[in-house]
């Protein structure tokens, strides 16, 4: 891997900046992935092969967040015309049976420790459907440096020392025990089964070791027939116009309608250009207005477009006051994850999502490979006849939503998103306030003191089981004086020694790509090529 110290690329660490470059730029949490896909940028390749190379190496770095055992989403903009949309979140196996859970006394899906939560991973079926669609390398190409990466080991991050305690013990989480920071870690069997699909394609992968495992493992849950079957589909993406520019997100069954119709709320309201606590308010009554009915809106084959009607969106904001907060049970009778993104020099970008759900997902190793599996199922819904019921061969409710923006002539604007489980559209509202209604540059975006919605003990995906329950948590930056001003209007108001999301963003002005990554950790970095 070549010297972070070469003149052609800029460098944003850890720091409060924007990188700025006209080649290209790529951001991911871990400097490593990011220095790959840059490589593959000044190699020649587009965004594309950026992406799924930098995607590829996350897996191998940054398991306690991604992995091929997760679902992958994207979006791809290179030429002209709309971007496109890649959905690529496996189903339920064959053998899923709500039926079973319910008389075992569950009335939700485990959230882990349950084969039965665990959907067949899309990954590596989203990575072969970019490659075929729009990579201009052979996928072998483009995989080969995070084979490399976990044959040959990397230095171990404080963050993932930090999370391998939460599989110590686990049969087949060898790779994370005893970790300490700094210490090379290899992980021996992710290289090979990177290899396997090297040589294989989506079979080596699917229809070998890999497949052949989880299908042994699931004892019923799955089949061949669920191997074979493509876990990645080009579907239409969800737009919507809003200050000014036309924003872009995934359809159903992910959450990213949330973003739009948050974001169109928002348009329609007196929003401040100061982040005083009436802006933090305003956005933060557009995510609650546009999500509290979330669980019976969100599920496999939901009409995105009518999510984000404008007459529904309407409806909602009639209802914001900028003084109170509206009690959503009352006012509505009736009704552990990796984003990164890239661009190429030719105006080309993909926002690129991909999770095990929660950390280190149903904290279950498939024997043999060293891939953890995602809890992604745990979004099903187990009441009978529900519209998101664990079924054979249905997509689980998703939470992530990658964002793009366009210009008004098509163009490439931005592309952007978060981990975050269900405030994934929260904090991607936030960055495209601050960007397109603001006018911030992207540095300033991402060090921005952020806010989610929560209810209390939340495990990061249950923000709207009960709409009136979810406060406003502020991270430890965000300034003491917006605490009384939210109180004063009704709403609940936490200040917690956390931060939220891993965001990123390249926002294209001019031929220029300005590239800002997440200072919340220590490993991400935005380069320029």
């Amino acid at each position: 891997m070549r010297s972070f110290l070469r003149q052609t690329i800029r460098v944003c660490f850890m720091q409060q900046l924007t990188a700025e470059g006209t080649n290209g730029a790529v951001c991911t949490v871990d400097y490593r992935a990011s220095q790959i896909g840059i490589d593959i940028l000044e190699a020649g390749g587009n965004a594309v092969d950026a992406a799924i190379a930098a995607s590829a190496a996350l897996t191998v770095v940054s398991q306690h967040m991604c992995g091929m055992g997760g679902d992958l989403f994207a979006l791809v903009h290179l030429q002209d015309g709309d971007p496109t949309c890649l959905n690529a979140s496996g189903w339920a196996g064959c053998g899923a049976d709500a039926e079973a859970l319910r008389s075992e006394g569950a009335n939700e899906m485990p959230f882990r420790g349950d084969i039965r939560s665990v959907p067949v991973p899309g990954c590596v079926d989203g990575w072969v459907a970019l490659a075929e669609r729009y990579a201009t390398m052979p996928l072998d190409r483009l995989l080969e440096p995070a084979q490399r990466l976990a044959q040959d080991g990397f230095a171990t991050p404080d963050h993932l020392v930090r999370s391998s305690h939460n599989v110590a013990g686990l049969p087949g989480a060898d790779d994370y025990q005893n970790l300490t920071e700094g210490a090379t870690l290899t992980r021996p069997l992710v290289a090979q089964i990177l290899q396997d699909i090297r040589s294989g394609g989506r079979d080596g992968f699917y229809n070998g070791r890999f497949g052949r495992a989880l299908i042994e493992l699931g004892e019923g849950e799955y089949s061949a027939g669920d191997m074979n079957h493509r876990h990645a589909e080009w579907v239409e993406p969800l737009h919507l116009n809003a200050w000014g520019h036309q924003l872009w997100t995934v359809p159903p069954n992910s959450q990213g309608y949330l973003t739009l119709a948050a974001a169109g709320i928002a348009d329609g309201l007196d929003l401040p250009t100061a982040d005083g606590d009436l802006w933090v308010h305003l956005l933060a009554e557009a995510a609650r207005h546009a999500g509290f009915d979330r669980i019976d809106a969100l599920f496999d084959g939901a009409d995105g477009f009518e999510l984000i009607a404008a007459d529904r969106l309407d409806e909602r904001r009639a209802h914001i006051d900028p003084n109170s907060t509206a009690s959503l049970s009352d006012t509505y009778l009736d009704g552990g994850t990796i984003h990164m993104v890239t661009t190429d020099g030719n105006g080309g970008g993909v926002s690129l999502i991909n999770s095990n759900a929660a950390g280190f997902g149903a904290n279950i190793v498939v024997p043999g490979t060293g891939i953890f599996l995602q809890n992604r199922g745990y979004g099903f819904n187990l009441q009978p006849g529900h519209p998101a019921e664990y079924q054979p061969h249905k997509r689980a409710p998703h939470t992530l939503a990658p964002a793009l923006v366009t210009n008004t002539d098509g163009s490439l604007r931005t592309v952007l998103g978060t981990m975050g489980g269900d405030a994934q559209p929260q904090i991607v509202l936030q960055m495209l306030a601050r960007l397109l209604h603001n006018e911030e540059e992207p540095g300033s975006v991402l060090a921005a003191p952020r806010w989610i919605l929560e209810p209390p003990q939340s495990n990061g995906f249950d923000t709207w089981k009960e709409p009136d329950a979810p406060a406003i948590i502020l991270e430890p930056s965000a300034p003491a004086a917006w605490v009384p001003g939210l109180e004063a209007r009704g709403q609940t108001v936490e200040h917690r020694p956390v931060n939220v999301g891993h965001a990123h963003m390249i926002d294209i002005v001019d031929g220029v790509h300005h590239a800002a990554t997440e200072p919340r950790i220590s490993t991400s970095a935005a380069l320029t090529a």
